[in-house]
């Protein structure tokens, strides 16, 4: 059996991008019998820019909510808290003091802070190092990651490697899998991303919803005239939720039917959205008012997690000459 892992990074209220980026793709992968998944929140990654105590809490409720009304099986899946596993930020030490300054210079985030004109804190620098401890404490086999995340994975696999050759065969060096999920279009057409302020939070009640998916950014064509479906953020979420005919039936209405305009697309997409999100944002409402039984959650699972990352330690540990 084959162990995959992936991160959640607690930054606000998970949106539609989330869900068919992420969610869907992740929980697809758990359901394989021929996987152990390891699912957690991320919450020392984000206190990289999350200084609010309690905007941070309610976040960590807010995905942990989420992932489970989504369908992740709590029995099946191994959900947990990343600061309730303390081994982490043992291995990341040991890692940072393995991995070179020009490593950590080239990680995206640090880069990306710099173009911007910002003075990036420690934590940023050092966001690599956390990340591989994330990986490699878990004995992990497969990362599913998306191409613009591949690289924390290739750092991973780098330390391990370099772990390995200098103190024998210790950590487990994982595979990068890059997925295949979808790029989601925002409102504006761009990526869908809390950034760029476009999004399309997950569970809207339905008037704000309609009224989030009515602001797309469309073509200004007449209702009579053709209109390409392709280019469209209207279409292009659609098809995500749509069976191949009805989204081919939408291109061709766009195209050829003068009283099918953006305004009924909007619409068609509304409906989609709300027949898959409806019932899973009642389940979402009744978790996040419950949150001993979250606690409850993350706490059975990091107690797993625990299991496996302080075998790691105690092979690192052992391996480096430090003393149990």
């Amino acid at each position: 059996m084959k162990t995959v892992l992936t991160g959640i990074k607690p930054t606000g209220t998970p949106h539609l991008g989330n869900y068919f980026g992420a969610i869907r793709p992740a929980l697809s992968l758990a359901e394989n019998p021929e996987h152990r998944a390891l699912y957690f929140v991320a919450d020392y990654h984000a206190f990289t820019t999350v200084h609010d105590a309690a905007a941070l809490r309610a976040s960590v409720y807010e995905v942990t909510a989420t992932w489970l009304a989504c369908g992740l099986d709590p029995n099946k899946t191994s959900l947990f808290l990343q600061s309730r596993v303390p081994e982490t930020f043992e291995l990341c030490w040991v890692l940072l003091c393995c991995l070179s300054s020009g490593q950590l210079e080239r990680g995206h985030a640090y880069k990306s802070a710099l173009d911007r004109g910002e003075a990036p804190n420690g934590g940023v620098f050092a966001y690599p190092a956390l990340m591989a401890a994330d990986i490699l404490l878990y004995d992990v086999d497969q990362v599913p990651v998306g191409q613009d995340q591949k690289q924390h994975v290739e750092v991973a696999r780098d330390v391990a490697l370099r772990f390995n050759h200098a103190f024998g065969d210790t950590l487990r060096v994982p595979n990068v899998v890059v997925g295949e999920a979808p790029l989601v279009p925002g409102l504006d057409g761009r990526k869908m991303s809390k950034s760029y302020d476009n999004t399309v939070p997950l569970f809207l009640p339905q008037k704000e919803l309609r009224a989030a998916i009515l602001r797309i950014k469309t073509g200004s064509e007449p209702l009579s005239a053709p209109k390409e479906a392709g280019p469209s953020s209207v279409y292009q979420l659609f098809r995500l939720l749509a069976t191949p005919e009805r989204a081919a039936q939408m291109v061709e209405q766009l195209a050829a039917d003068p009283g099918y305009g953006w305004g009924h697309a909007k619409q068609d997409l509304y409906q989609a959205v709300e027949a898959e999100l409806a019932p899973k944002r009642e389940q979402y409402l009744r978790l996040r008012a419950d949150e001993a039984y979250l606690d409850e959650i993350l706490e059975r699972g990091s107690a797993q997690a625990r299991e496996v990352a302080r075998a790691t330690m105690d092979r690192v540990r052992s391996a480096i000459g430090i003393r149990k």
